[in-house]
Protein backbone atom coordinates (compact mmCIF):
# COMPACT_ATOMS: atom_id res chain seq x y z
CA UNK A 1 0.00 0.00 0.00
CA UNK A 2 1.31 3.27 -1.12
CA UNK A 3 1.99 6.29 1.76
CA UNK A 4 -0.38 8.86 0.66
CA UNK A 5 0.32 12.46 2.06
CA UNK A 6 -0.66 16.09 0.77
CA UNK A 7 2.66 16.91 1.71
CA UNK A 8 5.54 17.74 -0.34
CA UNK A 9 7.98 14.91 0.21
CA UNK A 10 11.40 16.39 -0.48
CA UNK A 11 14.49 13.86 -1.23
CA UNK A 12 18.52 14.61 -2.40
CA UNK A 13 18.40 13.18 -5.68
CA UNK A 14 16.84 11.75 -8.84
CA UNK A 15 17.54 7.83 -7.27
CA UNK A 16 16.03 8.63 -3.91
CA UNK A 17 12.77 10.27 -6.15
CA UNK A 18 12.65 6.91 -8.13
CA UNK A 19 13.13 5.25 -5.27
CA UNK A 20 9.74 6.77 -3.21
CA UNK A 21 7.91 6.86 -7.08
CA UNK A 22 6.66 2.97 -6.42
CA UNK A 23 5.82 3.61 -2.97
CA UNK A 24 4.43 7.63 -2.21
CA UNK A 25 1.65 8.83 -4.14
CA UNK A 26 1.90 12.84 -3.57
CA UNK A 27 4.53 15.68 -4.49
CA UNK A 28 8.39 14.49 -4.80
CA UNK A 29 10.45 16.94 -5.37
CA UNK A 30 14.43 17.07 -5.29
CA UNK A 31 17.01 19.42 -3.83
CA UNK A 32 19.85 18.08 -7.03
CA UNK A 33 21.96 17.80 -3.63
CA UNK A 34 24.00 20.88 -2.74
CA UNK A 35 22.01 23.18 -5.69
CA UNK A 36 19.42 24.34 -3.43
CA UNK A 37 21.89 25.92 -1.58
CA UNK A 38 22.03 28.29 -4.62
CA UNK A 39 18.71 27.72 -6.72
CA UNK A 40 16.98 30.60 -5.78
CA UNK A 41 14.04 29.89 -8.05
CA UNK A 42 14.13 26.54 -6.37
CA UNK A 43 14.25 28.17 -2.77
CA UNK A 44 11.26 30.45 -3.44
CA UNK A 45 8.82 26.99 -4.87
CA UNK A 46 10.04 25.59 -1.84
CA UNK A 47 8.79 28.22 0.59
CA UNK A 48 5.66 28.61 -0.96
CA UNK A 49 4.81 24.55 -1.03
CA UNK A 50 5.86 24.92 2.42
CA UNK A 51 2.98 27.19 3.41
CA UNK A 52 0.14 25.52 0.85
CA UNK A 53 0.75 22.16 1.85
CA UNK A 54 3.86 21.57 4.11
CA UNK A 55 6.95 19.68 3.05
CA UNK A 56 8.07 16.23 4.29
CA UNK A 57 12.33 16.52 4.41
CA UNK A 58 13.48 12.70 3.95
CA UNK A 59 17.66 13.18 3.52
CA UNK A 60 20.48 10.66 3.58
CA UNK A 61 21.80 10.16 7.33
CA UNK A 62 25.24 11.08 6.67
CA UNK A 63 26.46 14.51 7.36
CA UNK A 64 25.15 16.01 4.20
CA UNK A 65 21.96 14.91 4.30
CA UNK A 66 22.05 16.52 7.23
CA UNK A 67 23.30 19.80 6.15
CA UNK A 68 20.62 19.66 2.95
CA UNK A 69 17.58 18.77 5.98
CA UNK A 70 18.68 21.66 8.12
CA UNK A 71 18.81 24.17 5.08
CA UNK A 72 15.97 23.00 4.07
CA UNK A 73 13.57 23.56 7.57
CA UNK A 74 15.75 26.78 8.05
CA UNK A 75 14.28 27.81 4.79
CA UNK A 76 11.04 26.90 4.55
CA UNK A 77 10.07 27.08 8.67
CA UNK A 78 10.34 24.43 10.90
CA UNK A 79 6.46 24.77 11.50
CA UNK A 80 5.89 23.68 7.55
CA UNK A 81 8.35 20.96 7.91
CA UNK A 82 7.61 17.51 9.07
CA UNK A 83 11.08 15.39 9.75
CA UNK A 84 11.66 11.63 8.58
CA UNK A 85 14.53 9.74 9.07
CA UNK A 86 16.37 6.17 7.97
CA UNK A 87 18.36 4.85 10.13
CA UNK A 88 21.83 5.09 9.66
CA UNK A 89 22.69 1.81 8.29
CA UNK A 90 26.12 0.73 6.66
CA UNK A 91 26.72 -0.31 2.97
CA UNK A 92 26.14 1.06 -0.42
CA UNK A 93 23.97 1.02 -3.63
CA UNK A 94 24.02 -1.44 -5.61
CA UNK A 95 24.84 1.15 -9.21
CA UNK A 96 27.81 2.67 -6.83
CA UNK A 97 31.07 0.99 -7.01
CA UNK A 98 31.72 2.39 -3.82
CA UNK A 99 30.05 3.35 -1.03
CA UNK A 100 29.72 7.02 0.09
CA UNK A 101 32.48 8.66 2.49
CA UNK A 102 30.80 7.80 5.66
CA UNK A 103 29.90 4.32 4.34
CA UNK A 104 26.01 4.53 5.04
CA UNK A 105 23.01 3.73 3.28
CA UNK A 106 21.25 6.65 1.28
CA UNK A 107 17.79 7.02 0.96
CA UNK A 108 17.43 5.18 -2.26
CA UNK A 109 19.18 1.83 -0.44
CA UNK A 110 17.04 1.51 2.55
CA UNK A 111 14.11 -0.76 2.06
CA UNK A 112 10.62 0.12 1.23
CA UNK A 113 9.26 -0.69 5.21
CA UNK A 114 11.85 1.83 6.65
CA UNK A 115 11.13 4.67 4.27
CA UNK A 116 7.46 3.89 4.87
CA UNK A 117 7.55 4.35 8.50
CA UNK A 118 9.72 7.08 8.22
CA UNK A 119 7.25 8.55 6.57
CA UNK A 120 4.43 7.81 8.71
CA UNK A 121 6.00 8.82 12.25
CA UNK A 122 6.96 12.10 10.58
CA UNK A 123 3.22 12.48 9.98
CA UNK A 124 2.03 11.32 12.24
CA UNK A 125 0.11 14.26 14.41
CA UNK A 126 -1.26 15.39 10.29
CA UNK A 127 -5.00 15.55 10.34
CA UNK A 128 -6.19 13.82 7.14
CA UNK A 129 -7.39 16.23 4.84
CA UNK A 130 -5.80 19.12 6.52
CA UNK A 131 -3.60 20.42 4.05
CA UNK A 132 -5.14 19.21 0.65
CA UNK A 133 -5.23 21.91 -2.09
CA UNK A 134 -6.22 19.08 -4.75
CA UNK A 135 -9.43 20.11 -6.77
CA UNK A 136 -11.79 17.30 -8.68
CA UNK A 137 -10.53 18.18 -12.16
CA UNK A 138 -6.77 18.93 -11.69
CA UNK A 139 -4.24 19.71 -14.45
CA UNK A 140 -3.47 16.88 -16.72
CA UNK A 141 -0.76 15.93 -19.00
CA UNK A 142 -2.82 16.44 -21.62
CA UNK A 143 -3.25 19.77 -20.77
CA UNK A 144 0.18 20.46 -20.71
CA UNK A 145 0.43 18.99 -24.66
CA UNK A 146 -2.76 21.67 -25.19
CA UNK A 147 -1.67 25.11 -23.87
CA UNK A 148 1.89 24.24 -25.29
CA UNK A 149 3.71 23.45 -22.48
CA UNK A 150 4.86 20.04 -23.46
CA UNK A 151 5.17 17.32 -26.34
CA UNK A 152 5.78 20.23 -28.84
CA UNK A 153 9.12 20.15 -30.86
CA UNK A 154 8.87 24.02 -30.19
CA UNK A 155 7.27 23.99 -26.50
CA UNK A 156 11.27 23.98 -24.56
CA UNK A 157 10.97 27.66 -25.27
CA UNK A 158 7.65 28.61 -24.58
CA UNK A 159 7.77 27.00 -21.41
CA UNK A 160 11.14 28.10 -19.94
CA UNK A 161 9.32 31.74 -20.73
CA UNK A 162 6.44 30.58 -19.10
CA UNK A 163 7.62 29.33 -15.84
CA UNK A 164 9.74 32.55 -15.41
CA UNK A 165 6.63 34.55 -15.50
CA UNK A 166 5.45 32.29 -12.83
CA UNK A 167 8.02 32.52 -10.67
CA UNK A 168 8.71 28.68 -11.22
CA UNK A 169 12.28 27.40 -11.29
CA UNK A 170 12.52 25.93 -15.20
CA UNK A 171 14.71 22.97 -14.28
CA UNK A 172 11.21 21.05 -12.86
CA UNK A 173 10.70 17.46 -14.76
CA UNK A 174 7.56 17.38 -16.48
CA UNK A 175 5.82 15.61 -13.36
CA UNK A 176 7.00 17.54 -11.05
CA UNK A 177 5.71 20.62 -12.79
CA UNK A 178 2.34 18.35 -13.28
CA UNK A 179 2.56 18.25 -9.39
CA UNK A 180 3.21 22.04 -8.50
CA UNK A 181 0.75 23.08 -10.88
CA UNK A 182 -1.86 21.49 -9.66
CA UNK A 183 -0.70 22.65 -6.17
CA UNK A 184 -0.50 26.02 -7.03
CA UNK A 185 -3.18 27.03 -9.47
CA UNK A 186 -6.80 25.55 -10.57
CA UNK A 187 -6.98 25.04 -14.26
CA UNK A 188 -9.14 28.25 -14.93
CA UNK A 189 -6.18 30.09 -13.51
CA UNK A 190 -3.58 28.46 -15.04
CA UNK A 191 -5.32 28.65 -18.43
CA UNK A 192 -5.51 32.44 -17.85
CA UNK A 193 -1.50 32.47 -17.55
CA UNK A 194 -1.38 30.38 -20.09
CA UNK A 195 -3.19 32.48 -22.79
CA UNK A 196 -1.44 36.22 -21.45
CA UNK A 197 2.11 34.73 -21.73
CA UNK A 198 0.54 33.57 -24.84
CA UNK A 199 -0.54 36.93 -26.46
CA UNK A 200 2.44 38.09 -25.12
CA UNK A 201 4.95 36.04 -27.00
CA UNK A 202 2.86 37.01 -29.99
CA UNK A 203 3.11 40.02 -29.68
CA UNK A 204 6.70 39.83 -29.65
CA UNK A 205 7.78 37.82 -32.37
CA UNK A 206 5.19 41.07 -34.36
CA UNK A 207 7.08 43.51 -33.21
CA UNK A 208 10.56 42.59 -32.84
CA UNK A 209 11.67 46.22 -32.13
CA UNK A 210 15.06 47.64 -34.15
CA UNK A 211 17.95 45.47 -35.76
CA UNK A 212 20.88 45.86 -33.11
CA UNK A 213 22.82 44.63 -36.39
Amino acid sequence: MKFVTNRAVVVEGKYDAARLAGIVEGTILTTDGFAIFRDKEMQRLFKRLARMQGLIVLTDSDAAGFRIRHFVTKLAGAEHVAQAYIPALPGKESRKAEPGKEGLLGVEGVSNPLILEALRTATAGDIPGEQSSQEANPISYSDLYDWGLSGRPDCAEFRREFLRRLGLPPRLSKKELLEVLNTLYTRDALERECRMAGEARQKEEANPGPDKN
